[in-house]
């Protein structure tokens, strides 16, 4: 499986090699692994299990080679890799001011690769194999999945060696968070182009309503995935937000985000929308406008 996606900024495609691509690969496209090894690598206690490692002094060795091997720019970053106490501190660092200027419009919560969809029905012509996505399986309530039955879904997956802070895509008033446990499948699209409802339905996630008068109410709800230790919430509920604040931080592995709002309140860009047509990411940095 040949992973790829645009890079927005350059417009070229770029051929993604995820940490751990062939045991990946083992567990979503191999008999024995699905059968064997994933029952195993989706449980809570394997994700926890090295996440607290990760928290430990002695992770730090891990951060030089981390960074060599992702090529992560560290001139972005608030500190030096010798002031990081532990490799989840590292993992969830924070950015100089100004590193992710806030543009105009609805922005990116994140860095990572995106997929979009005007309509959350187009889901189930993109990811063609499993059984149907829903929002009510989603979302666990089924008067906010009736009210968001025709609206526009965002998708923003994150790396490894992405940026693992996320932020609030427009201004508003946020909820508190609604907390639904479940497994740790991978995000990777190893996982997702075979089990794209299981892996959003199964996992474990949190959703907030942003409420905002020029956009309604909009979902944001980050996922968990293998090997994320936590998904920690940074905001104060019910208190007013501008574009851009943070929102939360993941632990150490690769993550979603994802996002929900009324089609008639928002136009995604068009460049986003066909290459999702044509099966592919595109990456986007936080703060980056997505659409209007």
């Amino acid at each position: 499986m040949k992973i790829q996606f645009i890079d927005r900024k350059s417009g070229n495609k770029i051929t993604e090699t995820p940490p751990g691509e062939g045991f990946l690969n083992l567990l979503y496209n191999n008999p024995f692994g699905k059968m064997a090894l994933l029952p195993i690598a989706k449980r809570k206690f394997l994700s926890s299990w090295y996440g607290k490692r990760m928290d430990k002094p002695n992770s730090i060795t891990k951060i030089e080679g981390f960074v060599k091997e992702l090529g992560i720019d560290m001139n972005e970053a608030q500190k030096p890799i010798k002031d990081y106490v532990s490799f989840n501190d590292f993992f969830y660092r924070k950015l100089k001011r100004g590193a992710r200027p806030i543009e105009n419009g609805f922005v990116s919560p994140g860095d990572g690769k995106m997929l979009a969809f005007e309509n959350i029905a187009d889901i189930d012509k993109f990811f063609v194999k499993g059984r149907q996505f829903t929002l009510k399986e989603f979302l666990g309530n089924d008067a906010l999945a009736e009210k968001h039955k025709n609206s526009s879904l965002i998708i923003l997956r994150l790396a490894p060696n992405d940026y693992h802070r996320y932020h609030f895509p427009f201004k508003g008033t946020p909820s508190k968070m609604t907390k639904i446990k479940g497994d740790y499948f991978s995000v990777s699209p190893y996982a997702l182009a075979s089990n794209f409802t299981k892996v959003f339905c199964e996992n474990k996630r949190e959703y907030c309503i942003l409420s905002s008068e020029v956009k309604g109410d909009i979902i944001v709800a980050p996922v968990g995935a293998t090997m994320v230790g936590s998904i920690i919430d940074t905001y104060t509920p019910n208190s007013p937000v501008k574009k851009g604040d943070e929102m939360g931080y993941f632990a150490f592995g690769g993550s979603t985000i994802v996002i929900i709002v009324d089609k008639k309140n928002l136009k995604i860009d068009a460049d986003i929308l066909k290459n999702t047509k044509k099966r592919i990411e595109t990456f986007v940095k936080m703060g980056e406008k997505i659409g209007l």
